[in-house]
């Protein structure tokens, strides 16, 4: 095990080194609200797209609302001119994951570095989750009713099936203990037909084609959602690490994709007590996938500082402490070892018991609640298995979020939210 102490983005060099000709990098958070992980993700961010030619970057959110970032960056017909007007459009609980001042930061130096290359060699920015099945369904519409007319029969058969529910579509997943399986069918009927279209391999033809596909994702969630247990989590990383092939393969031969998410989904599971639940998660399927030296999975820890979350689901998001680790914590330990910043570059030999051996490890997600620290918020992890670096920062401070629309209904991302 190396470690580097951080201060300055030049100390990201080990890391880099580690990389090397890796395919995908994915880079995680300890909370969707902590401004030093978005910083510093960004700091790195920008070194693996302008040092190492990565393409894109894919992120723990929609794809409708991220393509409009995508369109802006790239500089594609229609985008805003400001990333920032992309970003305040983002409308879907919790808006302040990417709609926020260091999202916005990055954007405008992804516009800025993009604007000196050619089209196709513009990097890009794409959302990877599930839940959009509504603003999925209506792109694809406006696709098809101006690119094919034709085929809007099969986009407007699938939308009628869910319109009965509104656009609480967890009414159709509670629903379809009881309906017919004719939207799944009107779903698959769908896909087929937009993926003629994406054979064109125009950026419109594939984003359509992942709207399909994010339809036909969001109906198995939210019919899975019902039920509790692993499956809609499972649905859901199955779904963002199928995204992600789909955009490797877009992007070509030799493509490099980097992905943003919570440390849950980009540590892989199997170093955690959730393959005892039987979940997984897209860091372990791109393991599987690729190859493990094709993938490098980064985790983010803290030990105290403040977050942006919410105290419940749907509610607004507020500052809030984060308390000092527990006893017993990968936090603690790393408290009393590490400088206040630092990368740890996991593997080989000699690694201490504690990157080997289980050790509780924090997870806050967009909802927290401090009082639980005493019993909740942890994941036991080996983290030399679940990482291949490890990004620490002592203390955190709350991330900035921008101005946003109302949010959509808290039911949307519940429960599997992280």
């Amino acid at each position: 095990m190396l470690v580097q102490r951080l201060g300055a983005p030049s100390d990201f060099d080990p890391l880099l080194a580690r990389v090397r000709d890796a395919r995908v990098v994915m880079i995680g958070e300890a909370t969707h609200g902590s401004y030093d992980y978005y910083r510093l993700r960004e700091q790195l961010t920008r070194r693996l797209i302008a040092e190492q030619g990565f393409s894109f970057v894919a992120v723990e959110g929609d794809w409708p609302d991220c393509d409009r970032v995508n369109r802006s960056v790239t500089g594609a017909p229609g985008g805003a001119a400001d990333p920032r007007a992309a970003l305040e459009s983002f409308a879907r609980w919790p808006t302040w994951m990417w709609a926020n001042a260091e999202v916005d930061r990055f954007c405008r130096w992804l516009r800025a570095w993009n604007a000196e290359r050619p089209e196709d060699g513009r990097a890009g920015f794409h959302g990877l989750d599930v839940y959009s099945l509504w603003e999925s369904m209506q792109a694809i519409l406006d696709y098809l009713g101006e690119e094919d007319p034709r085929s809007l029969e099969a986009a407007q058969d699938a939308y009628r099936c869910f319109e009965p529910y509104g656009k609480r579509v967890e009414e159709y997943g509670a629903a379809s203990r009881f309906v017919s399986a004719r939207c799944e069918e009107e779903v698959v009927r769908l896909l087929a037909r937009t993926r003629e279209h994406a054979v064109a391999d125009g950026p419109a033809a594939f984003a359509a084609w992942q709207n399909a596909q994010v339809v036909a994702g969001a109906e198995r969630y939210y019919r899975a959602m019902v039920h509790g247990g692993p499956e809609s989590w499972n649905v859901r990383d199955i779904h963002m690490a199928d995204t992600l092939d789909r955009l490797l393969e877009h992007y070509g031969p030799g493509s490099r994709g980097i992905v943003w998410a919570h440390n849950t989904h980009v540590g892989d599971a199997r170093a955690t007590d959730m393959a005892d639940d039987g979940m997984v998660n897209i860091g372990q399927l791109a393991r599987e996938r690729l190859g493990p030296d094709e993938v490098v999975l980064v985790g983010f820890g803290s030990y105290r500082g403040t977050v942006i979350a919410a105290p419940r689901w749907g509610s607004p998001a507020e500052a809030m402490v984060v308390p000092p680790a527990r006893e017993g914590s990968l936090e603690r330990r790393l408290h009393e070892l590490m400088p206040e910043r630092a990368v740890l570059v996991l593997g080989g030999p000699d690694q201490p018991e504690w990157a080997t051996g289980p050790l509780d490890h924090r997870a806050i997600g967009v909802v927290y609640d401090p009082s639980f620290e005493s019993w909740g918020n942890y994941v036991p992890t080996r983290l030399a298995d679940r990482y291949d670096a490890f990004i620490w920062c002592d203390e955190t401070t709350a991330l900035h979020p921008l101005p946003a629309l109302t949010a959509l209904g808290e039911m949307e991302t519940y429960p599997a939210g992280v």
